[in-house]
């Protein structure tokens, strides 16, 4: 049986959730606690830890299970022997795989920057920075919660449920432990949980009243935002999360966003909310039009970008640079009510943006 949806509780009064992908990451190393302590000093409302276990059966942050690219494993000659080869998810991967370590050996490795050649500016924490578990992000939180005098919320991952659960490392019971001992557990409490995977949030729904939300991969269950698709989710679900393609959909000949889908309408139909990754500054991850320049690392227009968004009525943003975000979204609602002379007629700078053919007569 379904235990009621909490969503509306956690959604600001008339503003989108700005959500912290990984932290602050456009500006530290991802999952660390540096990069969640910067988030939540920029303002963000949730951080985003993606969950994977530990042999020992503890909660970690990372991207992947496979820690070669976020870690310093490769280079720990204690570890050499760790190295192998496995199918997650019906991709084979080689590397280093945190199912194979401790909690006290996790902890002996650093974090390193995932995207060294994009942000070169982020290695220089390379080295500095613990994997953190689940837990010490709760106390964070919590910390920064009471510091600065808001609720800072989490938004928790499941990562490969299925793959870990066969390994008898189940995530859903630890995760929801966790959630516990720091009393976020409650239907008000500022929590999202989410996974790619439908069959564990099934598994959650009758064991939690915290929001649950469905992600969905440009390439991936595309099937799940259709109309009937989407209803389907509202069974079991709270929200959609949805890559930011299949919103505002780019013209593959040019590069360029096109009108937006009708994934938001349809999820809103659908008593869902719909929450849009990711935004990020660099020029590599824009759209053309909202790039500046030919360097993949330059920052680029991501303000407009995130206001397309919000014109398009999306309820949360996960970002690597929240400081954008929010200030797009300041933008975007001071637009909204200061009206503009088009066509003899005074409108929202808002509505003359998005439709300003309609507007000229």
């Amino acid at each position: 049986m379904r235990r009621g949806c909490a969503v509306g509780m956690l959604q600001p009064l008339d503003q989108p959730l700005v959500i912290a992908h990984r932290g602050a990451s456009g500006y530290r190393p991802e999952h660390t606690l540096a990069s969640y302590r910067l988030a939540i000093a920029l303002g963000a409302h949730y951080v985003e830890p993606d969950l994977v276990s530990t042999r020992d059966g503890v909660l970690v942050a990372r991207h992947e299970n496979e820690i070669s690219r976020t870690t310093d494993v490769a280079s720990r000659h204690e570890y050499a022997d760790r190295m192998t080869t496995k199918v997650i998810d019906g991709r084979e991967l080689s590397g280093w795989f945190t199912e194979d370590f401790t909690l006290a050996e996790i902890k002996s490795l650093r974090a390193i920057e995932r995207l060294p050649d994009l942000r070169p500016h982020n290695t220089r924490y390379d080295g500095r920075y613990e994997v953190p578990t689940f837990a010490e992000i709760l106390t964070l939180v919590e910390e920064e919660s009471v510091r600065l005098g808001r609720s800072v919320g989490v938004y928790p991952e499941t990562k490969h449920p299925s793959y870990f659960a066969e390994l008898g490392l189940s995530l859903e019971a630890p995760l929801l432990a966790d959630l516990g001992r720091h009393g976020l557990d409650g239907p008000s409490s500022p929590v999202f949980i989410q996974s790619f995977e439908s069959g564990n949030l099934q598994w959650l729904r009758p064991r939690t009243p915290l929001p649950l939300v469905q992600l969905v991969s440009a390439t991936g269950r595309v099937d799940l935002v259709t109309r009937t698709g989407l209803r389907r989710v509202a069974s079991y679900a709270d929200a959609v999360g949805v890559a930011k393609d299949l919103v505002l959909p780019r013209h593959a000949d040019t590069g360029t966003i096109g009108d937006p889908s009708a994934v938001v309408t349809d999820a809103h139909d659908a008593g869902l909310r719909v929450h849009v990754w990711t935004l990020r500054d660099e020029n590599q991850f824009l759209p053309t039009g909202y790039r500046r320049g030919e360097d993949p690392t330059q920052t680029g227009d991501s303000i407009e970008e995130t206001q397309a968004f919000l014109d398009a009525g999306v309820d949360g943003l996960f970002t690597d640079h929240p400081d954008t975000t929010l200030e797009a979204r300041r933008l975007h609602a001071a637009a909204a009510t200061s009206p503009v002379l088009v066509g003899g007629r005074r409108v929202s700078r808002r509505r003359a943006r998005v439709h300003p053919a309609g507007l000229a007569g």
